[in-house]
């Protein structure tokens, strides 16, 4: 599968990394077929058209529109970790999953402040890609806690945090089909004030369950346990 995120029209010319994975890696031959996706909901099977490993062209055969779309937007605003690997760990695991938008959050515990999108975007091509998934995850610049909190935000919005063990568990919080921004923080947890600023914000305080959880495993059961209560089947929350 490849990401071609300009093309239009019958006729794509893969840019220069995909043209050479095709040709030299997956060793692909004139009128072999693959798929392709725009990263916006858009599926293509297309024949190679050539073999060029730096201009590699393909012709489309077939458009599928909306192909895998979900009846549910999720939005995971979450404290980058100190050790990158582990963040990026979480955007693979989370495209995987199913995931709309990401927001790298600058909380008052944050460990890392500074973020450069542009490797992470790649992290989430290769995760789409190799999901087989036609939708890109919207990756946004690192932005403060507060900053965030006062744009407003579309859907149910909920903040999790350790608590004292009386908040619900995510769960039991989400509706099905409701689209859903949730806050993660850093290893040392939101601050109470940054709690109450949520609260006040309108997001709901939710638990993620009993036990202490990284920042990057935290996020993706977030995700996890929103897909789970969206399945075709209805039958997610009992």
């Amino acid at each position: 599968m490849f990401f071609a995120p300009d093309l239009s029209g019958d006729h794509h010319t893969l840019d220069e990394q995909e043209s050479k994975h095709c040709i030299r890696v997956l060793r692909m031959k004139a009128g072999d077929r693959d798929m392709l996706t725009d990263g916006r909901g858009n599926m293509y099977i297309a024949a190679l058209a050539n073999e060029d490993p730096r201009r590699c062209e393909v012709r489309v055969i077939e458009k599928m529109v909306d192909y895998g779309k979900r009846d549910y937007h999720i939005h995971i605003a979450i404290a980058p970790t100190k050790n990158i690997s582990r963040f990026e760990w979480f955007l693979e695991k989370a495209t995987e999953i199913g995931i709309d938008e990401i927001t790298p959050l600058v909380c008052r515990h944050s460990e890392r402040r500074v973020m450069k999108t542009d490797r992470l975007d790649k992290v989430l091509t290769t995760a789409m890609k190799q999901s087989v998934r036609a939708y890109h995850p919207l990756l946004h610049e690192a932005v403060s806690f507060e900053k965030f909190i006062k744009a407003g935000q579309k859907g149910r919005k909920y903040i999790a945090f350790i608590g004292d063990g009386s908040n619900p568990h995510l769960a039991s919080a989400y509706d099905e089909g409701q689209g859903a921004v949730i806050l993660i923080g850093p290893e040392g947890d939101f601050s109470t004030e940054e709690v109450e600023m949520a609260v006040e914000a309108g997001y709901q305080a939710v638990s993620l369950g009993n036990s202490r959880l990284r920042t990057e495993t935290a996020g993706i059961v977030a995700v996890h346990t929103v897909a789970l209560l969206n399945r075709e089947d209805g039958k997610g929350k009992k």
